[in-house]
């Protein structure tokens, strides 16, 4: 790229280096009441978990400036920028809503800071102030409302890292994976979510997504899929990923409209040990090179003239009817 874009970037990267390093250094502050807390515990004395959070709450840090570089993370860095592709090891993410970020803790994600409306007092929210060693900013719904759709968090936001991206070998490498789902090039956020969601309710196995899809760590997609991106074991793909998965032992099935398309009901689709089921983007569908290289083509028959249906809702479709038996 151009010496501009590589500058930016660098930029960037040292952003997300200062805002990690001023979290760690503000991390005191913010957990001061763990040293009360341990020497109460050790003469035995019992300390409600309402005091905890008082005392945590005590400590967190008034935001009252929309501006304060604090809230860089949450306000003005970008998804790409989070990111960090050219430092990926610094790379960050924003979790919402207090259920997702319990979703996302419960998965081993480690938390950065905590932006908490003052006066939240939903369980969810005092369950992640209390499982987070990590600061506490605390500002006025005034000053949140300027964060393009807070009124979505229920009150609350996380930054964490971004763990290291699992490989195929890592994803696949459990016996019991038998079926899993390829995302060819979708690029809507709130697809991705949904589709996550109900992979995980449906018996799906895992999610792989081809270049070009949506992040699933993207705030939107995390939030839509109820926090189940951080459940269900997920990777991107290289170049060679359907030589990949026959070499595996996958059946490859796309779903694709074509005169050869089996009904989704077919009895020979479910008696397939390991499937690996392939949706394409939400415009065009798959690439004729995919749908030309699977084992199956499958369709969901359908009424009324309707010849499709928006990915995310016939994901659900699918995968039920393709569900491992």
């Amino acid at each position: 790229g151009s010496a501009k874009t590589i500058k930016t970037n660098v930029t960037i990267c040292r952003a997300n280096t200062k805002y990690i390093e001023r979290e760690q250094q503000n991390k005191s502050y913010s957990c001061a009441d763990r040293t009360v807390r341990d020497c109460r515990a050790e003469k035995g004395a019992h300390v409600p978990f309402e005091v905890h959070i008082i005392s945590k709450m005590e400590h967190a840090i008034e935001i009252t400036d929309f501006d304060a570089p604090e809230l860089d993370v949450y306000a003005r860095l970008t998804e790409g920028q989070l990111l960090n592709r050219f430092e990926p090891e610094k790379g960050m993410f924003v979790a919402e809503t207090p259920y997702v970020i319990l979703r996302a803790l419960d998965g081993g994600y480690e938390p950065v800071s905590i932006l908490v409306e003052r006066g939240v007092n939903r369980k969810g929210a005092m369950d992640v102030i209390e499982r987070c060693q990590v600061p506490i900013y605390v500002s006025e719904l005034e000053v949140l409302t300027q964060l393009t759709g807070f009124k979505l968090t229920r009150g609350m936001l996380c930054a964490m890292r971004r763990p290291r991206p699992r490989t195929l070998e890592e994803v696949l490498q459990n016996q019991n994976t038998r079926r899993v789902v390829v995302l060819e090039k979708v690029m809507n956020p709130t697809n991705i979510g949904a589709i996550f969601r109900s992979a995980a309710a449906l018996g799906m196995d895992a999610v792989l997504l081809t270049p070009g899809c949506s992040d699933p760590l993207y705030r939107r997609c995390a939030r839509v899929s109820m926090g189940t991106v951080f459940q269900i074991p997920w990777t991107l793909l290289g170049e060679n990923w359907m030589e990949e998965l026959s070499s595996r032992g996958y059946k490859t099935t796309a779903m694709a409209l074509t005169d050869e398309s089996y009904p989704i009901d077919a009895p020979e689709l479910r008696e397939i040990d390991k499937l690996a089921i392939i949706m394409g983007s939400e415009g065009d569908g798959l690439r004729d090179e995919t749908v030309a290289a699977c084992d199956y083509t499958v369709k969901i028959p359908m009424f009324h003239d309707v010849d499709s249906l928006n990915v995310a809702a016939a994901s659900a479709v699918v995968f039920w009817e393709l569900r491992p038996r």
